[in-house]
């Protein structure tokens, strides 16, 4: 599966600040680096599966929830 990398940082981004979630907190609660972090939410970097797993799961939502680019 292609997933669109720039729409995926921006859906990142959206919910994380959708739950006043500073970049630092959000790294935090999914064992992520902040740089790491910030490469995804601009698309700079691809992510690993496990590592939207610990996201979506910070955001307390279903991974396909997540993979919804229909904001």
């Amino acid at each position: 599966m292609n997933i669109d990398l720039v729409k995926l940082g921006q859906k990142i981004k959206f919910e994380r600040i959708r739950r006043n979630l500073s970049q630092e907190e959000l790294a935090e609660l999914s064992s992520l680096s902040v740089h790491g972090l910030s490469n995804v939410e601009t698309g700079k970097t691809d992510i690993r599966y496990t590592n939207l797993l610990q996201i979506s799961k910070a955001f307390d939502m279903r991974l396909c929830e997540l993979l919804d680019f229909n904001l």
